[in-house]
C-alpha cells in the first residue's frame, strides 16, 4: 500500500519535466498551440489528469478509513474529479485553434476548482483525529493552499492589468502574466 504514495511524486515529477520540455515559449497557453509542442503539451496534460484522478480516488478512500466519511470529503471528491476533467480540458482546447472559452473553462476548472479541491483536503486532514502526520501535513498544506491563492489573485490582477495595457496601447503584454501563469502551474 506505501507505493501509492509515490504516485502524488510521479505526478508532480512528471509533471515538472513535460512542462519544462513544451515551455520554449513563454506562455504555456502559446506553447499548446504549435507543432510539435501542441501534441506534446495535451500528452502530459491528459496523463496528468489521469494521475490525478486516481489520487483524487486514493485520498478519498483514505479519508473514508480514517473515518471522515463526511459530505466535505464527497464534496472534495467531486471537486477533484471536475478539476481532473479540467486538466484535460486545458490541454486539448488549445488557445489558438479552438474557442477560447473552452480553453478558459479548462483554466477554470483546473486552477479554482482544484484549490477549492486544495482546501478542502486541508481542512479535512485538520479534522481528521487518527491521522499521525496531521501536525506537519495540516501547516504544509495550509501554507502551500495561501500560496496558490496568492498566486492566482496576483495572476488575475496582472491578466487585468494586460488587458487594459492591451486596449490602450493595442499590443499584447503578457510576459509577466505568463510568468504568474507558469508559478501557479508549478505549486499545483
Amino acid at each position: 500500500m506505501w507505493a501509492w504514495a509515490l504516485l502524488p511524486v510521479f505526478l508532480a515529477v512528471f509533471g515538472i519535466i513535460g512542462m519544462w520540455a513544451c515551455m520554449n515559449i513563454v506562455s504555456s497557453s502559446t506553447c499548446g498551440s504549435y507543432n510539435p509542442q501542441s501534441c506534446l503539451f495535451s500528452q502530459i496534460c491528459n496523463i496528468c489528469s489521469v494521475l490525478a484522478l486516481w489520487i483524487v480516488i486514493i485520498r478519498f478512500q483514505q479519508v473514508c478509513d480514517l473515518g471522515s466519511g463526511s459530505h466535505l470529503n464527497t464534496a472534495g471528491l467531486v471537486l477533484g474529479f471536475i478539476s481532473s476533467i479540467g486538466i484535460s480540458i486545458l490541454g486539448n482546447f488549445q488557445v489558438k485553434y479552438i474557442v477560447m472559452g473552452a480553453h478558459l473553462l479548462g483554466v477554470f476548472l483546473t486552477f479554482f476548482l482544484g484549490l477549492a479541491y486544495f482546501w478542502v483536503q486541508a481542512w479535512l486532514s485538520y479534522h481528521s483525529l487518527l491521522s499521525h502526520d496531521r501536525k506537519w501535513v495540516v501547516p504544509v498544506r495550509v501554507i502551500l493552499c495561501s500560496l496558490c491563492t496568492c498566486l492566482i489573485i496576483c495572476s488575475i490582477l496582472q491578466h487585468i492589468d494586460c488587458h487594459k495595457l492591451t486596449v490602450q496601447n493595442n499590443e499584447r503584454k503578457s510576459t509577466s502574466y505568463a510568468n504568474g501563469v507558469w508559478a501557479i502551474q508549478e505549486i499545483h
